[in-house]
């Protein structure tokens, strides 16, 4: 216990998966994301219809309907990257996932497309929560980015401390 003092934290970053307009998480027009039901995290309006990954690490899910994929980061973390409010109901339309589960993906790795005019006129948000499905447990400490914009793979939008 005593040698716990001196061991040095690990830091881990996770960086803007699109340009656009930085968001906080309880700001999303959906209880689900901001009231952190399914963890911490933050949220950006896209300015296009291209999603890079946000941290090195392994694809663990694609949804079936192609509107959000899980990565697993190399520290653990479980990231969730869900594109669009009630965009489950298009049931994969406008959007082309660009990886497939068990892939390796690297920070900046072009992971999906998605018709943004197209999202624009059939849901009610192209909001695109990036969520920490595993943070509840309380083992992680999380700093979110004071930024008002997000540049793809060069904005750190979540400090993680463990």
């Amino acid at each position: 216990m005593f040698f716990n003092k001196f061991k040095k934290n690990k830091k881990n970053e996770m960086y803007a998966p699109v340009n656009g307009e930085i968001v906080q998480l309880q700001d999303v027009p959906d209880p689900v994301f901001s009231e952190k039901m399914m963890g911490e995290g933050i949220a950006i309006l896209p300015e296009e219809g291209e999603l890079y990954s946000p941290v090195e690490g392994k694809v663990i899910q694609v949804a079936p309907t192609k509107h959000a994929i899980g990565i697993l980061a190399s520290d653990g973390s479980e990231i969730l990257l869900h594109v669009g409010l009630e965009t489950v109901l298009l049931k994969g339309s406008g959007f082309t996932p660009h990886v497939k589960e068990g892939d390796e993906v690297t920070v900046g790795q072009h992971i999906m497309s998605f018709d943004l005019p197209f999202l624009k006129e059939n849901v009610s948000s192209t909001i695109i929560p990036m969520v920490i499905t595993n943070s509840l447990d309380g083992k992680k400490e999380f700093f979110l980015t004071k930024e008002s914009k997000a540049k793809k793979g060069k904005t750190v939008l979540i400090t993680i401390i463990s």
